[in-house]
C-alpha cells in the first residue's frame, strides 16, 4: 500500500512539476528582460528547487568515457562481460594507447569492485572506479534495481549474492583482486572462504573491505542498534512492501529504495535542510560552481534502488541480528563457511575514524577471523578524520588511502603463491593489530 501511495504522490505532482518547469525556462530566458533582477531570480529558483525536489531520480550514468591518468586523458569503453537478472557484471576497458601516453602498462591487476547493495546504484562509487582506473583493469557489480526484475525470474537472497559474487570471480579469471566496499563485506568474506576451501583456482589474489560490517557487534552505530533494537519480524511488517503495475517486477515484495532514502535523510534532516537553504541562496546569487557541486551530489544521492524482500530481511537476521559469519555459524546451502581455509588470499581492512555506519573494529575484525592468513599478507588501516564515505571516496581517499590500496595489490600480485619468496614485500604491512572480536 506504501508503495502505491508513493507512486500516486509522484504523479500528482506531475501538473505542478510541469508549471514548475515552465517557470523556471520562463525566468531563466535571456528574452525576459525581468529575469537578472532580484524578482526573477528568486522566482527562478523556487521553480528549479521545486522541481528537483518532486522529480524522478532514475539510474544515473557512469560517465566515464574518459578518466585522467598520469595526467593524461584515457579513454575507456564500457564493456558487459557476465549478467544475470539481478547484477551486470561492468568492465571499463581502457585504450591501449592512451594508457601508453599516459606510461601506463595496458594490463594493469584485475581488480573487482563489489558494489553495495544497499539503496542505491552502483554509481555511487563512481569515484572509487575512476580512481582505480589509473592503475588496474577494473571491474564492477552494476546491481539491478529489484522493480524491474519480473516475478518469473525467481528470488534473489543473501546466498544468491554469495554465488553472484563466486561467478563474477570465476568470469574474470585467476589472480583477481576483489574490493567490497560496505554492505558487501560478510557475502565477499564468505565467498572467498567457500573458494578457498575448494581450491578453486578462481579464488581472489587480495581482498580488500572498506567499511564493512564484518562483525558488527563492535563499535556500534545508531544503524546498527536500529537492527538489534526492533525484532526481526518489525522489519518483515513494516519495511517491506509490493511493487505496484506497470513495473516489469509488479507483484514482487521489496525494501522501497524510497524507505531506505528517507531513513538515511531523517538521520541527518537538518545536514540536508541546511544544504537545500544555501542551494536555494546560491541559485538566487547566480553562484553557478556552488549550485553545480549541490546537484551532482543529490543526482546521485537521491537515485535509489529497491532491494528483494529475501535478500533485505536475510540481511539483517544474519549480519546484523545474529551475527552468523562472526561467530563462525554461517551455512551456505547447507555447508558450513569457514574462514579459517582462507590461508593464501591476502587481506586488506580500511577503516573511517568517524564513519557512523560501520564503527571502528567491525571491518578490521575480519583479521580476527582469517587466522591462518600469515601477517606479511595484511594490512590494516584506519583514516584518521573521515567518516563512512571519505572511506571510499573524496580527497583524502585518492590521496591517502587509494595509495595503500594499489600498493597492496601491486605487492599482492607480486607475492604470487603462498610459497613463494616474500622477501621484497618490505616491512611488516600489519600496521596495528586487529581488535579482538567480541
Amino acid at each position: 500500500m506504501l508503495y502505491s501511495l508513493h507512486e500516486l504522490a509522484y504523479h500528482s505532482a506531475m501538473p505542478f512539476r510541469f508549471g514548475a518547469q515552465l517557470a523556471r525556462e520562463f525566468w531563466s530566458s535571456p528574452f525576459n528582460l525581468a529575469s537578472d533582477t532580484a524578482i526573477g531570480r528568486t522566482a527562478y529558483a523556487s521553480a528549479e528547487l521545486f522541481e528537483g525536489l518532486t522529480r524522478r531520480y532514475g539510474k544515473p550514468a557512469w560517465r566515464l568515457d574518459v578518466v585522467t591518468v598520469a595526467d593524461r586523458p584515457v579513454r575507456t569503453t564500457e564493456e558487459v562481460v557476465w549478467t544475470s537478472a539481478w547484477c551486470r557484471l561492468v568492465r571499463f576497458v581502457r585504450n591501449p594507447e592512451d594508457l601508453e601516453r599516459a606510461g601506463k602498462p595496458a594490463d594493469g591487476p584485475a581488480v573487482l569492485i563489489v558494489a553495495p547493495l544497499s539503496g542505491h546504484y552502483a554509481t555511487l562509487l563512481r569515484g572509487t572506479v575512476e580512481t582505480f582506473l589509473a592503475d588496474h583493469d577494473v571491474y564492477v557489480t552494476d546491481w539491478v534495481n529489484a522493480r524491474q526484475v519480473p516475478m518469473l525470474e525467481g528470488r534473489f537472497d543473501f546466498f544468491d549474492y554469495i554465488d553472484h559474487v563466486r561467478d563474477m570471480l570465476s568470469a574474470i579469471g585467476p589472480g583477481t583482486h576483489v574490493v567490497g566496499v560496505c554492505q558487501p563485506g560478510p557475502p565477499v568474506l564468505a565467498a572467498a572462504a567457500l573458494m578457498a576451501e575448494d581450491e578453486d583456482p578462481c579464488r581472489p589474489a587480495s581482498m580488500t573491505f572498506m567499511g564493512s560490517p564484518i562483525d558488527a557487534r563492535l563499535s556500534p552505530t545508531v544503524t546498527n542498534q536500529l537492527a538489534e533494537a526492533k525484532p526481526f519480524t518489525w522489519f518483515r511488517s513494516n519495511m517491506i512492501h509490493t511493487v505496484p503495475w506497470p513495473y516489469p517486477g509488479f507483484g514482487r515484495r521489496v525494501y522501497p529504495g524510497f524507505v531506505q532514502l528517507y531513513s538515511f535523510m531523517s538521520m541527518n534532516e537538518e545536514k540536508h535542510l541546511d544544504a537545500h537553504r544555501r542551494y536555494f541562496q546560491n541559485l538566487v546569487q547566480g553562484d553557478g560552481s556552488a549550485t553545480e557541486k549541490h546537484e551532482e551530489f543529490y543526482d546521485e544521492y537521491l537515485s535509489v534502488l529497491d532491494l528483494s524482500e529475501e535478500f533485505y530481511l536475510q540481511t539483517i537476521d544474519i549480519v546484523f541480528q545474529r551475527h552468523l559469519l562472526a561467530k563462525g555459524e554461517l551455512e551456505h546451502r547447507g555447508r558450513r563457511v569457514d574462514l579459517a581455509a582462507i590461508t593464501d588470499i591476502a587481506l586488506m581492512t580500511v577503516e573511517g575514524e568517524k564513519d557512523d555506519i560501520s564503527g571502528v573494529g567491525q571491518t578490521q575484525a575480519a583479521h580476527v577471523l582469517t587466522p591462518n592468513i600469515p601477517d606479511d599478507r595484511r594490512v590494516l588501516h584506519v583514516q584518521p578524520d573521515v567518516g563512512h564515505y571519505g572511506v571510499f571516496n573524496g580527497r583524502r581517499f585518492e590521496t591517502e588511502i587509494y595509495p595503500r590500496v594499489r600498493d597492496f595489490i601491486a605487492r599482492s600480485s607480486a607475492i604470487g603463491d603462498i610459497g613463494d619468496d616474500v622477501s621484497t614485500a618490505g616491512d611488516d604491512p600489519l600496521s596495528e593489530r586487529p581488535a579482538t572480536a567480541a
